[in-house]
């Protein structure tokens, strides 16, 4: 376990983009992250100045940039052009908002945009691995799952998570597209979602997420394909049956209901084997569970991950 430094608190606003966050944001979390979560780049010097050292992750990757991150995304309710979402999103409303919870839980409720910011917010910096075979390196500012899940209090009966994002066509042009079963929607099971890795996101780089990342809150489940992450959330609903996601409903024999990053389970059209990090030229080795299998390997023990895919 390490504590880690708020980046916003030894780095001007000026430098964001080229240091990012690497820790827990100031006093409003007193919590240890899981060293899997990041580290500090670098010790403050005595001065209390920062060096000037680019962040790295745990694995010792840098940070991608704040215009490579909000610049190059998979949001098809937008458009499948990765390099025209952020030009799409930009007329996209955020605020208000609310995110309904209920199903199988004790306690249902309607969360306001505000209710979800006022959860401490951490920051933690993650790898993203998209099914399609990139990845990046991205500062995320939010709050573990499940401490909003806590708060609603799940039934004994509840085995699954179900997120449902919001519909909305006249301010996402990709929704009016029928080929789709809009809204899009994704699941997890619920130890999954109650681990401390799954992070509801609200920003990164210590800003306000922007919306072609999903504002105003998205999932974030590091050891799985970005896919899974779903944006824009607005109901999230707790289940005795396992849900049907957008993609499992689209291509059953391509996309399963875990999507777990593993490189030894080719796509059907091409292999898992390796990625292309963005910014890089060549291409590196795809790790299990995108490295974050210390944390996670534990909640499949006994499964064939390769027959649940």
């Amino acid at each position: 376990m390490t504590r880690l430094i708020p980046s916003s608190a030894i780095t001007p606003e000026s430098l964001y983009t080229r240091r990012g966050f690497l820790g827990i944001a100031g006093a409003l979390s007193a919590a240890t992250l899981l060293a899997a979560c990041g580290r500090r780049a670098t010790e403050p010097t005595l001065s209390g100045e920062q060096p000037a050292s680019e962040p790295r992750d745990e694995l010792d990757d840098p940070l991608n940039s704040f215009e490579q991150i909000t610049n190059y995304n998979n949001y098809y309710e937008f458009t499948t052009d990765k390099q025209e979402v952020a030009r799409l999103a930009t007329s996209f409303r955020s605020s208000p908002w609310e995110l309904e919870v209920g199903g199988l839980v004790a306690r249902p409720r309607i969360f306001a945009l505000e209710d979800l910011l006022a959860f401490p917010q951490e920051e933690r910096i993650y790898r993203l691995r998209c099914v399609e075979g990139w990845s990046m390196v991205i500062p995320w500012q939010g709050f573990p799952l499940h401490q909003l899940l806590r708060m609603v209090e799940p039934l004994p009966t509840a085995r699954y998570v179900r997120f449902e994002t919001i519909f909305r066509p006249e301010e996402m042009p990709g929704q009016r597209d029928r080929y789709y079963p809009w809204p899009y929607i994704e699941g997890l099971r619920l130890d999954e979602a109650m681990h401390d890795l799954t992070l509801m996101a609200t920003g990164l780089y210590g800003r306000t997420l922007p919306p072609q990342n999903g504002a105003p809150v998205r999932l974030v489940v590091p050891w799985k394909y970005g896919f899974k992450s779903i944006k824009a959330v607005v109901r999230i609903e707790l289940t005795e049956q396992i849900p049907t996601s957008l993609w499992m409903a689209m291509a059953p024999h391509e996309y399963g209901f875990y999507a777990n990053v593993n490189p030894e389970v080719a796509h059907p059209r091409w292999s898992q084997a390796s990625e292309r990090r963005i910014g890089e030229l060549g291409r590196r080795p795809t790790l299990p569970f995108n490295g974050y299998a210390d944390e996670v390997a534990m909640l499949y023990s006994g499964m064939d991950l390769r027959r649940n895919f």
